[in-house]
């Protein structure tokens, strides 16, 4: 994050920098990479041009700040959710956490948007790193979930960790892409689901995993 960002923007005031980052994300968010202007970005927040590559050192510069926090949230989100549930079975924390994706999502619809831009543009200036980052983080916490589960006797310990962890990650993904892209969801109908509807569904996903994976 060090090398997409100048000094003169850290030095800025929060609200300042909030303003700036907002309109980079509604621009990379709603647009694909290319498209995204940063005339665009400058005349929604207030700001000359010329400011704002006093801030960063180019286009992909802001994108990759962008990025790096969009991640960060999300990250502080999941971390919240992994303490909160310590204390709580495997399963159900695997409920708490496509829970807390979900609205996670429908509180910050562009973040996640940002992420499909980055997985199906190939366009996007480091997007190989930028999906790898996201899967390692994705890996990274349900591992120490199943790991958790494991030492507690709450799931087979039979069972090759690499594998049921790669299991886990093409579930949340697939579910969190279905509540908010139609054409991805011909048989849960997420994308309009209430509250109520969004736990039954995962309370049936999360069934079928404890059939097969609870010791």
């Amino acid at each position: 994050m060090v090398d997409t960002v100048r000094s003169t923007f850290l030095n800025l005031p929060e609200a300042k920098q909030e303003k700036i980052l907002d309109a980079a994300l509604a621009e990379f968010a709603d647009k694909s990479y290319e498209q995204a202007s940063v005339n665009v970005m400058v005349s929604a927040c207030g700001i000359a041009k010329g400011s704002l590559y006093q801030y960063f050192k180019d286009k992909k510069g802001i994108f990759l700040y962008v990025f790096d926090l969009a991640v960060s949230r999300v990250r502080r989100t999941l971390v919240k959710v992994k303490e909160e549930t310590a204390g709580e079975e495997f399963f159900t924390r695997l409920e708490k956490s496509l829970l807390a994706g979900v609205d996670f999502i429908r509180r910050h619809p562009r973040i996640y948007n940002l992420y499909l831009k980055i997985l199906f543009d190939q366009r996007v200036p480091e997007r190989e790193r930028l999906l790898t980052a996201v899967r390692r983080f994705a890996a990274d916490y349900l591992g120490s979930l199943v790991r958790q589960g494991v030492a507690r006797g709450e799931i087979r310990a039979d069972l090759p960790e690499h594998t049921v962890i790669f299991l886990l990650d093409a579930l949340f993904d697939r579910f969190l892409q279905a509540t908010c892209v139609p054409a991805f969801d011909v048989t849960l109908n997420l994308e309009k689901a209430d509250e109520r509807e969004i736990r039954e569904r995962i309370g049936e996903l999360v069934g079928i995993l404890r059939s097969g994976l609870a010791a």
